[in-house]
């Protein structure tokens, strides 16, 4: 267990000094705060985005989900890989630029922006107050993950590490706002996928190779073996057009969209889509590939149990012989734990962006207020990360659900210089995040993914207004 933690607290504090270092680069402005001067080059970029949308998610919830469910996942990397492309290529450019000229710094001054020069005001402050709930929760996710990994090793309670990630993201956002975040991300980034890597090389020399972990799984559960989604209830096309949906919803989520907001310029996005999807695409099918072998190896992880079924493989592997080294176990556990808390730093950050200057115009420009709001927003997440009965896997999805349902229309009329005016924006936002949580709460929520039926209604609402006059 020493060894472990030597490995883990080693990286940690790799991580953090990284983060630290990004002092020497900062100034003491709020755009330098929450946008990093907007001068990050595409490689910064693109690994920072891929590392933060890719954090407690993956390695907690899309693990555990594909150890539950088995090969039909697939089609969940298909319809996302898919959607975040289509955003990539068409979306990403178009708020560089149109962020650029006016000179916005948050996700819903962005949308509450006219194409005229002007500002529905109603519009950027419940974009805010949406902003600063939905993410609450999302980041309350991160600190989740953080104590699930630390439980999963230490076999110690989960709040403990969920308060030990709130202390170092408050350390981080406090050292060098976003900027600290990009060069942590992009350094967690290299470690994510080299650890996945070297996991699935332990794990393919112990069961064998695809045929023989196919032959396992069968024997473990035929259902593992079954490619059509379990709740595809309205058609495959159905489900796979959902799940583009929660693919293309990352341009609704403030933290990831920030990222393109801070890219040195317009032109560095097709560079930055590059480096992106060439990390992602081995990432996701790495993930797939893990849980997969995890279930051979460590089977019956009921429950959230198998949320944590990725440090279980590492730390007992089969019938209790570790799987890696001890290091290399806490190499794995500082990578999971520093990617959900950077990606929670991102989050914080952004929900500081909407205090400061979506719902408080007055401080914009105070470079205390912007720190003060990061400080709060972490106290609230903590508290919800403690006190939450749900899985990281349904909070992600829930509030990358909600974000889309709530933006991404609203954004892309923005992008095309269309004119929203202030009631329409707010009956828009309103219908798309009201649908999502009705559809998940009350109706069939896993047979269509709600982002899905949100932006549509968002998108009916906008049509309906428009015809109406």
């Amino acid at each position: 267990m020493a060894i472990i933690l030597t490995g883990f607290v080693t990286f940690l504090l790799l991580f953090t000094l990284i983060g630290v270092a990004s002092t020497l680069k900062k100034q003491e402005t709020t755009e330098d705060y929450l946008l990093a001067g907007r001068n990050v080059n595409p490689w910064l970029t693109a690994l920072s985005a891929v590392a933060t949308n890719n954090s407690g998610f993956m390695f907690m919830g899309m693990i555990g989900f594909t150890y539950a469910l088995g090969i039909q996942t697939v089609w969940m990397m298909v319809g996302w890989i898919t959607g975040e492309l289509i955003a990539w290529i068409w979306v990403h450019k178009r708020v560089r630029i149109v962020s650029g000229q006016a000179g916005v710094q948050s996700v819903p001054e962005l949308v509450g922006s006219r194409p005229d020069g002007g500002v529905n005001r109603p519009v950027v402050v419940l974009g805010g107050v949406l902003t600063f709930s939905f993410l609450s929760v999302y980041a309350a996710a991160q600190l989740q993950a953080g104590g699930v990994a630390l439980h999963a090793v230490f076999d110690r309670p989960e709040w403990i590490g969920s308060v030990i990630g709130a202390i170092v993201v408050i350390a981080y956002c406090y050292a060098g706002g976003l900027r600290a975040s990009i060069w942590t991300d992009a350094a967690q980034s290299v470690v994510m996928l080299g650890t996945m890597i070297m996991l699935l090389g332990f794990a393919a020399a112990e069961v064998g190779a695809p045929s023989a972990l196919f032959a396992a799984l069968g024997a473990e559960d035929p259902s593992l073996l079954e490619w059509r989604p379990t709740h595809a209830t309205f058609g495959l096309g159905m489900y796979l057009i959902g799940m583009v949906s929660g693919g293309f919803s990352s341009v609704g989520q403030p933290h990831i969209l920030i990222r393109i907001l801070a890219i040195e310029s317009p032109k560095a996005i097709d560079r930055a889509r590059i480096v992106y999807f060439s990390w992602y695409i081995p990432f996701f099918l790495l993930v797939i590939a893990i849980a997969l072998y995890a279930r051979v190896l460590v089977p019956g992880l009921e429950g959230g149990a198998n949320e944590g079924a990725l440090l279980e493989l590492g730390r007992a592997g089969r019938d209790g012989q570790p799987l890696l080294p001890s290091f290399l176990v806490g190499v794995l556990l500082a990578g999971i734990f520093a990617a959900t808390i950077s990606t929670a730093d991102s989050q914080l950050l952004a929900c500081s962006a909407a205090v400061t200057r979506d719902i408080w115009p007055r401080a914009k420009s105070s470079y205390l207020a912007s720190k003060l709001a990061t400080l709060s927003v972490a106290a609230i997440a903590l508290a919800i990360a403690l006190t939450s009965s749900e899985g990281v896997f349904e909070l992600v999805l829930r509030a990358v659900s909600l974000f889309g349902a709530s933006f991404v229309p609203l954004l892309l009329l923005r992008l095309a210089q269309q004119p929203v005016s202030s009631a329409v924006g707010l009956a828009m936002m309103v219908v798309g995040a009201g649908t999502v949580l009705v559809w998940e709460f009350g109706l069939y929520p896993d047979a269509i993914y709600p982002a899905l039926l949100g932006m549509t209604a968002s998108t009916l609402t906008y049509l309906v207004c428009r015809k109406r006059g």
